[in-house]
C-alpha cells in the first residue's frame, strides 16, 4: 500500500503565490514519476505538471512560466510552488505518483484564486 499526503493549498489573491506539497508513503521501490492534476467544478481533470524519476519537468501550457515542480528523491515527496496565481487556476488540486505497478492517488487540496 502506498499512501499521499498532500499540503498547502488554501486562498489568494489573483497575483499571489501559493505552494503544494505531497509526500507518499508505503511499499515504494521505485517511482516513475510524480505529479499533480486539477479538476475545477463543472470541469474535467487537467495534467498541470509532472516530473520524472529523472528530473525531467513538464507543464500544461497554461501553467508554464508560473508553476515549478521539483522533488526530493530521498524522502519520495514532491512540491509545487505556483506563482501569479489566476482565478483561473481555482481547482481541486491532487498529486499522484506513477509506480510500475500501478498509479495512486492523494485526496486533493483546494486552491482558490480571488480576483
Amino acid at each position: 500500500q502506498v499512501q499521499l499526503v498532500e499540503s498547502g493549498g488554501g486562498l489568494v489573491q489573483a497575483g499571489g503565490s501559493l505552494g503544494l506539497s505531497c509526500a507518499a508513503s508505503g511499499s515504494i521501490f521505485s517511482i516513475n514519476a510524480m505529479g499533480w492534476y486539477r479538476q475545477a467544478p463543472g470541469k474535467q481533470r487537467e495534467l498541470v505538471a509532472t516530473i520524472s524519476a529523472s528530473g525531467v519537468s513538464t507543464y500544461a501550457d497554461s501553467v508554464k512560466g508560473r508553476f515549478t515542480i521539483s522533488r526530493e528523491y530521498a524522502k519520495n515527496t514532491m512540491s509545487m510552488q505556483m506563482n501569479s496565481l489566476k482565478p483561473e487556476d481555482t481547482a481541486l488540486y491532487y498529486c499522484y505518483v506513477r509506480l510500475p505497478q500501478r498509479t495512486y492517488w492523494g485526496q486533493g487540496t483546494q486552491v482558490t484564486v480571488s480576483s
